[in-house]
């Protein structure tokens, strides 16, 4: 399918890993320029690498989003290097660190860092790029989570941060919408990232010696009970949406919580 995209200018916040990266290898097979923005210390060379399989469509720009002024700065150096912004893709996430069931086997202290992470730094984001997207009438996409919809007690911080930014994001949809630019948030389900192995490796260290499950069983018998399709999703699949919904055959979509999660969440 043509989805129009040779030339436009994405930036991937977050894209140095996992579902980001992966997004950043979808939008450059459709002939898009990429900018990588990343706290990561191995953005340059992660951008460089990519651009060995893509010659001048992968640049990369080191920036802690957490902090408003990096924010911005990074948006003046993508304006600076490539001229305008068509896209944004938010790809930035943190868990607790901890296994949160029941809620108060965490503690307060362990919320502030998880909303600072997954929620403001959706919000220095949209700021620092809002004029761009006006000019280009682009697109914003955040990645949330399935774990936003239902409330997972698995790590409730990261549930809630996550149920917040797909709220902040209808907000920024009826916002933008007025000036021809569209704002989406895009649900994972079951995929096999570090924070999915984050999860499991909180649990484990709170079973007795005896009663461990290894990583492959323990998301194995996870997949075939709450996963209608029974299947992971990847990275990839997350990266294909993600295109399409930036793309011109997505026009009419805005506001909109889209899941690709195997079946996960069903609305009836």
């Amino acid at each position: 399918m043509e989805l129009y995209l040779k030339d436009h200018v994405v930036v991937v916040c977050g894209g140095a890993s996992g579902i980001g990266l992966a997004t950043v290898s979808e939008f450059c097979a459709e002939g898009a320029k990429v900018v990588i923005v990343d706290r990561h210390p191995e953005t340059l060379s992660i951008a460089a690498k990519l651009s060995d399989q893509f010659p001048g469509q992968v640049h990369g720009i080191i920036a802690d989003l957490t902090d408003e002024a990096q924010a911005v700065e990074a948006c003046r150096q993508v304006a600076a290097q490539l001229g305008r912004c068509d896209h944004v893709i938010f790809a930035v996430g943190i868990g607790s660190g901890k296994f949160g069931f029941p809620f108060w086997e965490l503690t307060p202290a362990d919320w502030p860092r998880v909303i600072e992470v997954n929620l403001l730094t959706a919000v220095h984001v949209a700021h620092a790029f809002r004029q761009p997207l006006l000019d280009s009438q682009g697109t914003l996409l955040m990645l949330s989570s399935v774990a936003g919809q239902i409330g997972s007690q698995t790590d409730p911080p990261y549930s809630a941060s996550k149920a917040a930014l797909i709220n902040f994001m209808q907000c920024a949809a009826k916002d933008f919408a007025p000036y021809g630019v569209r704002v989406n948030a895009l649900n994972p389900g079951m995929v096999q990232t570090p924070l999915n192995r984050s999860v499991y490796e909180a649990w484990a260290a709170r079973q007795p010696e005896g009663e461990k499950l290894t990583y492959e069983i323990w998301a194995g018998r996870k997949i075939e009970q709450i996963v209608p399709l029974r299947r992971w999703q990847t990275p990839e699949d997350i990266a294909a949406m993600a295109v399409f919904l930036s793309s011109p055959k997505a026009r009419n979509v805005t506001g909109q919580t889209i899941n690709v999660d195997g079946g996960f969440v069903m609305h009836w």
